[in-house]
């Protein structure tokens, strides 16, 4: 690559075949206010995201790109309403494919991308979906476990939580 010819940013629209033959990669930084499908689970956007995608070809000839995104997302803990930053390190590896029938020729530990029809692919897409799913279902803040242990359920609570066990002494005693 030459000094003189800036690397492609994330923003842009990569063309995946090309980037693949050239073994290319482009990282950098996002601002979490820019993923703008992200920003519904967060609590507010402060941030960012950093980033690196590397096209490439494994041993068996299965062109890929290895996503790496690392960043501290500020969510709602559900425990106690508070605020929190949830680090998300990941490490993803997605078999880029033409046609859906091609999913079954990857090797197990590759995602499945398919690629438009131009084989063109916007880098930013590819980190926000990796960090959609990296979000919890119900956030909760690390180390308010102890709550449970500490507030106890009553005991009626507790009985209330099988509530097949009174069937059991209606059970008669096998002769």
């Amino acid at each position: 690559m030459s000094a003189d010819v800036p690397a492609p940013q994330v923003h842009e629209f990569l063309d995946a075949w090309r980037m693949v033959s050239a073994r290319r990669g482009v990282a950098g930084r996002l601002p979490l206010s820019s993923l703008t499908r992200l920003a519904d689970s967060l609590v507010d956007t402060d941030g960012e995201v950093s980033y690196s995608l590397d096209f490439d070809r494994d041993a068996l000839q299965v062109p890929h790109v290895e996503l790496r995104v690392d960043a501290q997302l500020p969510l709602l803990c559900q425990r106690t309403l508070q605020r929190f930053l949830f680090p998300v390190s990941i490490v993803q590896r997605l078999g880029l494919i033409r046609d859906e029938a091609d999913e079954a020729a990857l090797p197990a530990d590759y995602e499945p991308l398919l690629v438009p029809e131009d084989g063109m692919l916007q880098g930013a897409d590819l980190v926000e979906d990796e960090l959609i799913l990296a979000v919890p279902a119900v956030p909760t803040m690390p180390g308010t476990e102890a709550m449970e242990r500490d507030w106890p359920a009553p005991e009626a609570d507790r009985e209330r939580a099988h509530p097949f066990a009174a069937l059991s002494a209606l059970k008669k005693p096998s002769d």
